[in-house]
Parts: C-alpha cells; sequence; structure tokens
C-alpha cells in the first residue's frame, strides 16, 4: 500500500511572534559559503525522503501561498508535493482530515514541520511495525525533557501504550511522541470520531476534565482510538532526539548553533 506524507501547515505561528514569512519556510541554515538556505520545514521533507515517501500533501490556510511558492511541485526537492487548504481551522486533527477524499485509502506518515528529530529515516522503522504486526498506528517514541509542552507516552505493565499525556506536569514520563503512521481504519476512525466531536463542541473547543478549554490535539485522537480498541504500538528511538523549534527558546537556541 502506498505511503502518503502529511504536513500540517494551517496554524499563524502565534508562539513565535511577528515573523516575515511562514513559519514552515522560516530560514534556518546556511552553508558555509552562506548560498545555499535551508528552511524549516526542509528537515521533515528529507526525513521523508529518507524512508522512500515522495509523495505528499502540505494543508495549508488561505494566505500562506509562501509555501507553495517555495517549494513549487516538489521536483527540485526530488519529491511529489500537492497543496490542500484548511476549512475548519480548529486544529491539526481537523487540518488532517481535510485529505481525507484523497488518502482514505492509503497509509499515512505525520510529520510536523518545526519538529526535527533523528534517525532521518524514522518513518521506514514505523512502516515496517505497522506492516509486520497489523497495527492501525505506530507511535514514533523519543527521550523528552521538556514534558510540559510534549504529548507524552505512559505504558501499562505490558510496555502497551496506555496513555498520552499531554503537556502535563508528569516528570516520571521519559518519552514523547514524535511522528507516527497510520492506516487506512485509523484515518476512517479520526474522521468519524471529528464528525462526532463537532455534534457535541460545534466551536471545535476541546473542554478538559480541569473545565479548562484548549484546541483538540492528534494525541487526543490516538488516546481515543487506544480507548476505543485500536492497535496503536510504538517505535522507541531511546538514542534519537526531537527538537521542536516553533517555541521561541528553542528557535533561539537552534539558530545559535546553526546561523
Amino acid at each position: 500500500m502506498d505511503t502518503i506524507g502529511l504536513i500540517p501547515a494551517g496554524g499563524v505561528a502565534s508562539r513565535l511572534g511577528k515573523i516575515p514569512c511562514s513559519k514552515e519556510i522560516f530560514p534556518i541554515h546556511y552553508s558555509g559559503s552562506g548560498k545555499e538556505i535551508s528552511v524549516v520545514s526542509e528537515n521533515l521533507i528529507q526525513c521523508f525522503k529518507k524512508s522512500d515517501i515522495e509523495n505528499i500533501y502540505f494543508i495549508i490556510r488561505k494566505g500562506k501561498w509562501d509555501i507553495p511558492e517555495y517549494y513549487g511541485d516538489g521536483t527540485e526537492f526530488g519529491m511529489n508535493i500537492g497543496y490542500l487548504i484548511v476549512n475548519l481551522a480548529y486544529g491539526t486533527p481537523f487540518t488532517l482530515d481535510q485529505a481525507y477524499p484523497f488518502v482514505m485509502d492509503k497509509n499515512i506518515a505525520l510529520g510536523f514541520p518545526d519538529i526535527f528529530f533523528e534517525p532521518q529515516n524514522a518513518y521506514s522503522e514505523l512502516l515496517k511495525k505497522l506492516n509486520r504486526n497489523n497495527a492501525d498506528a505506530v507511535l514514533g517514541i523519543f527521550p523528552v525533557e521538556s514534558y510540559l509542552k510534549w504529548d507524552m507516552v505512559e505504558f501499562d505493565d505490558r510496555n502497551n501504550v496506555k496513555n498520552i499525556v499531554i503537556k502535563q506536569n508528569r516528570p516520571d514520563l521519559n518519552f514523547g511522541w514524535t511522528n507516527v503512521v497510520w492506516n487506512p481504519v485509523f484515518t476512517e476512525y479520526m474522521h468519524n470520531y471529528l464528525k462526532e466531536f463537532l455534534v457535541k463542541n460545534p466551536d471545535g473547543i476541546k473542554k478538559t476534565d480541569n473545565g479548562n478549554s484548549r484546541e483538540l490535539y492528534v494525541g487526543d485522537v490516538i488516546q481515543s482510538a487506544i480507548r476505543d480498541g485500536l492497535k496503536v504500538e510504538y517505535v522507541t528511538f531511546e538514542n534519537g532526539s526531537s527538537l521542536d523549534i516553533g517555541t521561541p527558546d528553542d528557535m533561539r537556541d537552534y539558530l545559535k548553533n546553526n546561523l
């Protein structure tokens, strides 16, 4: 079965403040000659490519035309790139669901354009496990220190995924999920989950157990899928690394080391 890479790019990059372009094409690296420039999302593009995922969709909101202007049809990057426009700007799951009519019968590899991870061929390992174990979704799990701003993974006594703990004060958890692949069963599950969610929450806002409100995250959908019996597995990259440069501090640190 073919695998399609999905890159959600519908946000407004509010965490970074005012920047002169879409964060996905913010320049982050110059070669020694000063002539070669790479942008934030190119790292993810290379990760897809190194796992032989050559067909991808950027899912963007209106106004972020600088992304297709930069990447074009992907030929220059050795990829086939298409673009979809967000209809419901309620958060990443809704952004991803925009691709549903085009990818419902494909395997999906989800990557976030502002998260850098090593090894860059991680998707190969995730897809191997997806196919070998007949799983519905396979998470790429990396050691994470910043548990307060990550989706951390809690295991049961058999080392199965028990909970997705989203941005909570859980210093006892050491691994967070960074990327994920899934099959058409999960795509259909998410599509139906979002339809039911909007019936109960027409404003697209999730009410949490502590009475607060926030946008819906992909981790919420994964957690619901686990609860409803879908087979969610994982690959642990214990010697890998994962960095979210979509936050000012991490972006600043990264630029200091690469510009």
